[in-house]
This record gives structure tokens, C-alpha cells and sequence, in this order.
């Protein structure tokens, strides 16, 4: 496994959407394993192939030490809403509050190309939305009216979790 670099907000390939997944062999395994390892070194909870430099439909989240790998993902349902904060290891250093949908059902395949659906509330449901967004060129600050909304994790307010204040 290696630790790859993280690509920050103003580089060109975070707003490109990214490519179907068609092969399932070694090297997308490595890339699995690069991601995943990646993640936990920034450390966050969720990362997407497109953050370390390849236009593929991948990304991995690691929440409450389950990891959830996700390959061609698509929410199919999503319901409510929940106003909460958010952070993203391209965009270090700061976090913001975001509107996402308080529950989603994604659509993805496993390494292997399985299919198969997970359901996620409160952060997993934030952390699949997050991800997705990524793979198709979209950051949480997009969400935002003004970069003046962004706070630096210092000086956050207390309430927000280790994992959101440190990037998903």
C-alpha cells in the first residue's frame, strides 16, 4: 500500500467528473488499498480516487472501524434533511456547516464487482453524499453561499466530531 497525495481544492481534476469503473482486477484492489491507507494517514473518514489524482468511480469510508468500499456508487433514495458540519481533506484546515439529506440508499459495486446497496444516517449518510459529490467534481464548499461561511478547525464550535472536523 502507499500513501498517495492528496489533491487540494484548486486543482482541476476535484471538478471533473469521474470515469465508470469497468475493470475489476489488481490494480483497481491497489487503488482500494492506496485509498484506504491514504485516508487513515491524513487522517479522515472517507476518500475519493479523484482527491489523490484518478478519474475513477471509486472511493472507501471508514466509519466506527468499518470500512465501506464503493465503486460506480449512485444514491438511488434519499430523504429529510439535516443541517450539520462538514470538512474535507482537500480543503484542510477549515470546516463548514452543510445541508445534506438526513438518510440515502447508494447503489455500488465491491471490489469484485458485486452489486449492492447500503443505507446510511446521520455521518454515513453525510460521508456517502460527500464522496459522491466528489466523484462527480463537486466539494461541500459549492454548497456554500460565501467562503466566508468556511471556519477554521480551531475555531470551531464545540459539538463537531473528530472526523468531520478532520475531513471526510
Amino acid at each position: 500500500m502507499v500513501i498517495r497525495r492528496i489533491l487540494t481544492a484548486d486543482e482541476p481534476m476535484l471538478r471533473e467528473k469521474t470515469k465508470k469503473v469497468s475493470h475489476f482486477d489488481a490494480s483497481l484492489h491497489r487503488l482500494l488499498d492506496d485509498l484506504l491507507e491514504t485516508m487513515r494517514d491524513a487522517p479522515g473518514i472517507g476518500l475519493a480516487a479523484n482527491q489523490v489524482g484518478v478519474p475513477l468511480r471509486v472511493a472507501v469510508i471508514e466509519l466506527e472501524e468499518k470500512v465501506t468500499e464503493l465503486i460506480n456508487p449512485q444514491v438511488v433514495k434519499s430523504s429529510g434533511e439535516v443541517l450539520d458540519w462538514e470538512g474535507c481533506l482537500s480543503i484542510p484546515g477549515f470546516v463548514a456547516e452543510v445541508t445534506r439529506a438526513a438518510k440515502v440508499t447508494v447503489k455500488a459495486q465491491d471490489r469484485h464487482g458485486k452489486e449492492f446497496r447500503i443505507k446510511g444516517e446521520e455521518l454515513l449518510a453525510r460521508a456517502l453524499q460527500h464522496e459522491i459529490d466528489h466523484l462527480n467534481g463537486v466539494l461541500y464548499i459549492d454548497y456554500l453561499e460565501s467562503l466566508e461561511e468556511l471556519v477554521p478547525v480551531g475555531e470551531h464550535p464545540s459539538g463537531v466530531e473528530e472526523g468531520q472536523a478532520a475531513g471526510i
